[in-house]
């Protein structure tokens, strides 16, 4: 898009080097972006809609002290690495992370192709706990290091599997193929996701952060700082004061409605005692 704001976006991410489209630039871009916009639902955890146009994400995301889920944070990507000069285009992933490896589930995660000197490369800013902070080079079953896990991209003869070495295993973070999807396509997937009383985004809070050298993340209201070659720490948080302090220091968000914010930890009993 040419009206995509980037130095606004380069500004967000604490990003000064070159604005051409290469490895290196796409490497920098996606090592910072994850550590500096973080990953959470607090839109549709408060049942407030999601916007992907992308005038309301560079409102949210890069002049709003927010983050966003998969959708917003990748299309966002998108737009800027087309902006550079990227060849990008959007894929679509089916989440299998915490289930049997044989599950049918729906599209609902975004992902990114994008093409660079003969090289088909994948990129992923937006896949929480686990997201990304390298682009992944389309090779089955080779390991490719990044500034934080290990990640591989496996096939089993019909769809590709991304995979992460967490903890010494191999596990599975979704099953995609190359068929592009477009933003209207992806707006059905959004709607669900923000809208459904079956949706895991209206009823429990999440967020993510990279550090170098380690992962932020929240659910509910755990607090769980993972460093790697260590073990990781996890802390419960009582209050409501708590968790919106948790938001502001650690992850950088800023809340939209504090009253709504504490109403719908209540209406999930988040910080009732656990039996």
């Amino acid at each position: 898009m040419s009206d995509i704001d980037l130095a606004a976006y380069f500004h967000r991410i604490g990003y000064d080097g070159p604005r051409t489209a290469t490895l290196g630039t796409l490497r920098s871009l996606h090592r910072l972006h994850p550590q500096a916009i973080t990953f959470e639902n607090i839109d549709p955890f408060l049942h407030r809609p999601v916007e992907l146009e992308h005038t309301a994400l560079q409102r949210k995301l890069l002049s709003g002290v927010r983050g966003g889920y998969c959708f917003e944070h990748n299309i966002l990507f998108m737009h800027v690495l087309r902006a550079i000069g990227f060849n990008v285009s959007g894929l679509a992933g089916r989440v299998l992370w915490g289930m049997p490896e044989d599950s049918i589930t729906p599209r609902t995660h975004l992902l990114l192709r994008v093409e660079l000197a003969g090289q088909t490369w994948v990129a992923d800013v937006g896949f929480g706990g686990l997201t990304q902070t390298a682009p992944l080079l389309l090779e089955t079953e080779a390991e490719q290091q990044t500034p934080h896990e290990p990640f591989r991209i496996a096939w089993d003869g019909r769809y590709f599997r991304m995979q992460a070495n967490t903890g010494g295993d191999w596990r599975t973070l979704y099953r995609f193929d190359l068929q592009e999807q477009l933003e209207v396509d992806y707006a059905i997937s959004n709607y669900f996701l923000s809208t459904s009383p079956s949706s895991h985004f209206r009823k429990a809070l999440i967020a993510a952060r990279a550090f170098p050298g380690g992962r932020y993340a929240l659910a509910n209201n755990r607090l769980t700082t993972h460093r790697v070659g260590e073990a990781s720490i996890r802390r419960e948080l009582a209050s409501a004061d708590e968790i919106i302090e948790v938001l502001r220091t650690v992850f950088a968000v800023t809340l939209p409605d504090r009253a709504a914010f504490e109403a719908a930890l209540r209406r999930e009993n988040i910080l009732e005692p656990k039996s």
